[in-house]
């Protein structure tokens, strides 16, 4: 059964139970077994990708293909923990204590999510400028005969590429790099053409004093389990839904390209003796080993086709440094082989870029719209237990 066939089961049998609820006046054994549910659902797609093999390019872990799964998962996620708050309830059922307080927010950080998703499409325009780069690097060195003046364009294409990738990121944003590095991509006369096309970012830009490993820090005040009779209801759900929620953003902060991600923590409150967390911590754990490696000496993030591309590209580069025409044998053998990756890989992005970049586009909407349908209901409860005048 697919994600999108689960999903589907899983609200069909919300609304069903929802009728059920109805009709007998309210059932607090079945908001139980709903959350019960649904915390089963988190566990089983947080194991699915947790499971994504390393050796294969196109599903490893941290891959565009795999940053693709995730927010799969969150959207699906999503939609389940709403329509468990929202479906068939009395809205002044969500308008009290301590609903009134968790509900707004969790919609302070759902603000603060969508300033992360405009973060990262502004870092997939990083991203998407690496792979022009790189592909500039791969036709030169495929060139037939190829010999120095190849060699000189090749460098230069994979000297900017490695610039880019080593972000200072108190220094600014994604945008200085691709601006310092358009020249590769200007053809003739039309010089204000940029290199990564026509993608827009989702709706404005974020403050150049604004950071993302802040606003992550942000995003976790105040995450805490509910405790005696609220675990077992409501409030658990909302605290599983500001996990979820916070998780992914802080993976998509450290796997793509993204503004001030110095300090960024990783230790999230994620408690350990629950059982549908294993995974996640499991996850957290994972990657946070990969970014203290990381993080000391800089990069653009952890997307496994951006570290692979920054390999091959440290490794051409020495190759095209001590390139004298016609070249060693062995040496020449060994970069076309390494050309070969690179181009796998350019590949890969042209590929899955496009969609992660739509789908970025759809996890920022689908925000906003949930974010204004619980507005809606809370309005509604707030006028239905007004005193009459």
């Amino acid at each position: 059964m697919t994600g999108t066939d689960t999903q589907s089961s899983f609200l069909g049998r919300i609304s069903i139970r929802r009728n059920q609820v109805n009709a007998m006046d309210g059932s607090h054994e079945q908001e139980i077994e709903d959350l019960d549910l649904f915390q089963k659902q988190v566990s089983d797609r947080f194991a699915e990708i947790l499971s994504a093999p390393d050796d294969t390019p196109f599903d490893a872990f941290l891959s565009i293909s795999w940053i693709r799964k995730l927010l799969d998962v969150f959207l699906g996620c999503e939609a389940e923990c709403k329509a468990i708050l929202l479906m068939g309830r009395d809205a002044a059922q969500i308008s009290k204590p301590p609903l009134d307080r968790l509900i707004p927010e969790l919609l302070d950080r759902v603000v603060k999510a969508l300033d992360i998703c405009n973060a990262i499409a502004n870092g997939l325009e990083l991203v998407r400028h690496c792979q022009k780069l790189a592909e500039i690097a791969v036709l030169a060195l495929e060139q037939k005969p190829f010999g120095e003046g190849q060699s000189k364009r090749a460098k230069k294409a994979l000297v900017s590429l490695i610039s880019a990738m080593h972000l200072d990121d108190k220094e600014g944003s994604a945008h200085k790099t691709t601006d310092r590095n358009w020249s590769f991509g200007r053809r003739g006369g039309n010089k204000d053409r940029p290199l990564f096309g026509h993608y827009k970012s989702l709706s404005w830009q974020v403050a150049r004093n604004w950071s993302a490993s802040k606003q992550i820090h942000a995003m976790t005040m105040n995450v805490v389990p509910p405790r005696g009779p609220e675990a077992s209801g409501l409030p658990s759900l909302i605290f599983i839904m500001n996990l979820i929620m916070v998780f992914v953003m802080w993976v998509l902060i450290a796997a793509i390209p993204c503004q001030e991600r110095n300090g960024l923590t990783t230790h999230l409150p994620i408690p350990k003796n629950v059982n549908w967390t294993h995974t996640l911590t499991g996850l957290l754990e994972k990657i946070g080993d990969e970014w203290k490696k990381k993080e000391k000496k800089g990069m653009a993030g952890l997307l496994f086709e951006m570290q692979k591309m920054e390999k091959l590209g440290q490794s051409l580069i020495d190759f095209t440094d001590s390139f004298q025409y016609p070249g060693e044998k062995d040496k020449v053998e060994e970069a076309a082989k390494q050309v070969a990756e690179l181009a796998e890989v350019c590949q890969r992005m042209e590929e899955g870029l496009g969609p992660l970049q739509m789908l970025i586009r759809e996890v920022f909407h689908r925000l906003v719209r949930s974010r204004t349908e619980i507005l809606d209901v809370l309005d509604q409860g707030a006028k239905s237990s007004a005193p009459l005048v």
